[in-house]
């Protein structure tokens, strides 16, 4: 485990101007209290874990290993997916699975070469591919807030979800991205335009990092840096 987890809920703290106080109510402690937890001095118990897990929007595992997600971020690649035309039909509609192996491609490829993550989610090894727990949670409250829209359907006897970006939400900036970062995820797009589902999920389950990890366990990124170039996306 990291010992420095709470170094990460501070910077999260003070960049999102929250108050030590505010924090301290969050976990039912007193300011004093979370003082002494936030400078190590003192251990964060489980069910405080969990509370601070769920105001920071990660699992209790991201947090005390120190990957603090930026979901702001990952929502933000969500919607630069969305708004690539990926398929030849006008709907420009993206199965769910193909959405969440193209955001897997991005944080890994931009690690091959920056040796960090581009949005800080953890994946786990799952049978249809590498997928943060927090990819299903994402995709419900965009939903919800009306920023996309997901139709469900069945194919072959499956239930088969198809995501697109509402037309609502169209003006909102992406401002979470470098130009470096959207030139990478561009050029993922384009390799997997048009591609079925079924080919992206294939390609991930031969990679290095998914054939090495065990089922249901959290991929790590080094892994992929020991990848042929031409396998990383």
């Amino acid at each position: 485990m990291s010992t420095n987890y709470m170094q990460k809920v501070k910077e999260f703290r003070l960049k999102n101007n929250l108050s030590q106080e505010q924090l301290a109510k969050v976990i039912a402690v007193s300011r004093p209290t979370y003082t002494a937890i936030e400078s190590g001095k003192q251990t964060l118990g489980a069910d405080q874990a969990q509370k601070l897990a769920s105001m920071l929007g990660v699992t209790v595992d991201e947090l005390l290993s120190g990957n603090i997600a930026n979901i702001a971020k990952y929502r933000h690649m969500i919607l630069t997916y969305l708004r690539m035309n990926l398929t030849s039909k006008a709907d420009n509609k993206i199965p769910k699975t193909k959405l969440a192996k193209l955001l897997y491609l991005s944080d890994f490829a931009w690690f091959y070469d920056h040796s960090e993550s581009m949005s800080g989610m953890q994946y786990r090894r799952i049978a249809y591919g590498p997928v943060p727990d927090t990819f299903f949670r994402v995709i419900d409250e965009l939903e919800v807030e009306g920023k996309i829209v997901v139709e469900r359907k069945r194919d072959n006897g499956k239930e088969m979800f198809l995501i697109s970006e509402s037309e609502s939400n169209k003006n909102e900036k992406i401002n979470d991205l470098s130009s470096e970062e959207l030139k990478l995820m561009s050029e993922i797009g384009k390799k997997w335009k048009d591609r079925k589902t079924n080919e992206i999920v294939n390609f991930t389950h031969n990679q290095l990092p998914y054939m090495i990890c065990r089922p249901d366990e959290i991929i790590p990124y080094e892994l992929i840096t020991q990848e042929d170039p031409e396998m990383v996306f």
